[in-house]
């Protein structure tokens, strides 16, 4: 009985909530608030016409290129290729929400913070890579050069950043299994309340707290290619970077793994750094208000970033990179073990 409860479990975690089904809703909505609310600050309607205020907009796209002409055949084509990264991409992002406290079937373990790493950090670049050389193109490998550019100064950043809390919980709260995503998202609202932290520690505990969410949604920003960081892709120089020959169901699943992908990094974001629904719990009406408050305002902040820059030079993203979030995230990183 107990195998078959957890094998249930697994599937309804994996499959249903907060799995594969679920995530898609929700970064089908996560793309529709980012277009509205950047649309809205360049004074544009944005998404109106599908839904109501145009909340189905996403998933009538998505639909839509599933209808489509599925692909463009060239000499070195191989769409299969193209398949199995958006395969790779979309499953790491999925078994990534098992570490967090959302789900019924949770991964816990010391420093499983590895294993995140691996599914929401490393796996989705290198599916990015694979999806995009499926199709060989002077634009396309020029987009991927690119994009890895920019992750040699935006994945350190982001590991850097996650780490700041996960190693000041490590510290002060020694009883705890170390750099373990579910107990650092349980115990991170213990440091912005001060409990049992003196008021020195207290208040360097905040900024180290304050400089690494700022880094790790610049990184963010970077990571998923939104403005000013959508150098890969940039539209009129590159056609479309590394997406030039997308089109039909992979295009379809591209975007949807690209928003799965903005979702996972900022419910990151507010799991790790702003603790999830706490004060509240997870099965309560105000846990469950408090969840999706945090998760709208750090969407919120992404979207207007995205909003009010436009697109950095390669040069001029890389400094900015390691000058506004890469040292300031090792240089955080560094103190949270003194502190």
């Amino acid at each position: 009985m107990e195998i078959a409860t957890m094998i249930g479990y697994a599937l309804l975690s994996l499959f249903i909530f907060p799995g594969l089904a679920a995530l898609s809703a929700i970064s089908l909505f996560t793309e529709w608030f980012v277009r509205k609310s950047v649309a809205r600050m360049q004074n544009r309607m944005g998404p109106a016409y599908v839904g109501p205020i145009g909340l189905l907009q996403p998933f009538a796209d998505f639909f839509k290129l599933l209808l489509v002409k599925r692909y463009v055949e060239q000499r070195y084509s191989s769409p299969l290729l193209a398949v199995m990264g958006v395969a790779i991409g979309i499953g790491a992002l999925t078994v990534t929400l098992l570490l967090f406290p959302i789900s019924p079937l949770r991964l816990i373990a010391s420093y499983d913070v590895i294993i995140f790493i691996y599914l929401t950090i490393l796996w989705p670049f290198l599916s990015l890579i694979i999806i995009s050389l499926a199709w060989p193109n002077p634009f396309v490998i020029a987009g991927v050069s690119r994009a890895i550019a920019l992750a040699i100064v935006t994945e350190p950043t982001l590991v850097a950043s996650i780490l700041v809390p996960m190693n000041i919980i490590a510290r002060k709260y020694s009883q705890l299994p170390p750099y373990s995503v579910y107990y650092t998202s349980i115990a991170v609202s213990r440091l912005w309340t001060g409990i049992n932290i003196n008021m020195g520690s207290y208040i360097i505990t905040l900024i180290l707290l304050a400089i690494s969410i700022i880094a790790s949604i610049i990184a963010i920003q970077s990571k998923v290619m939104l403005k000013p960081f959508d150098i890969p892709e940039a539209e009129q120089e590159l056609i479309a970077g590394f997406a030039t020959e997308f089109s039909g169901p992979v295009y379809a699943f591209f975007r949807l793994f690209h928003d799965m992908e903005i979702t996972v990094l900022v419910l990151a974001i507010v799991y790790i750094f702003l603790g999830g629904p706490a004060p509240f719990n997870h099965l309560s009406v105000e846990g469950i208000l408090t969840l999706l408050a945090k998760y709208i305002v750090v969407l919120f902040i992404v979207s207007l970033i995205r909003g009010a820059f436009g697109r950095f030079r390669i040069d001029q993203a890389i400094n900015k990179i390691i000058k506004y979030a890469l040292i300031p995230s090792v240089i955080a990183l560094i103190i949270s073990f003194v502190i």
